[in-house]
């Protein structure tokens, strides 16, 4: 399984079973899965969700937008309680304008899961934590 380093955005390649052992980036060291969401701009957008054979959830947020603070939190947990499944991200729009401008992003909050870069699904609003488990659960 290949998995792209948050720091550095190398690739690494790591036996499926072996996720749950807290593997680090042969380059760099930095844990590939630490169970909190990554900040993407757009320099590192791509890398990051094109390369990593575990899908993606990216959360489209801005600092003005309330609905998105009170999400915050849930990616948070969702980060955590995925760990070693899915690899969740954070993309600022005012801070990766391309990036939001690319795939269509008109409301904030929007949750997008990506799959080799490739958007399979998305919902925007807050959520709370079950609703969104049962959102990527029936995906």
């Amino acid at each position: 399984m290949q998995l792209v380093c948050p720091a550095c955005l190398t690739r690494n390649r790591v036996p499926a079973d072996r996720l749950g052992e807290q593997p680090k980036c042969g380059r760099c060291s930095t844990p590939l899965l630490s169970g909190h969401p990554v900040e993407l701009d757009d320099g590192r957008f791509d890398a990051y969700t094109r390369h990593s054979d575990l899908p993606v959830l990216v959360d489209f947020w801005a600092t003005w937008c309330g609905p998105c603070r009170s999400l915050a939190p849930v990616v948070a947990q969702a980060a955590d309680a995925l760990n070693g499944r899915i690899l969740v991200a954070k993309v600022d729009v005012d801070r990766a304008p391309a990036t939001a401008q690319r795939f269509n992003i008109r409301s904030v909050p929007t949750l997008v899961l990506f799959r080799h870069g490739q958007e399979t699904r998305r919902i925007s609003g807050a959520l709370g934590f079950g609703p969104l488990m049962d959102w990527l659960q029936r995906g």
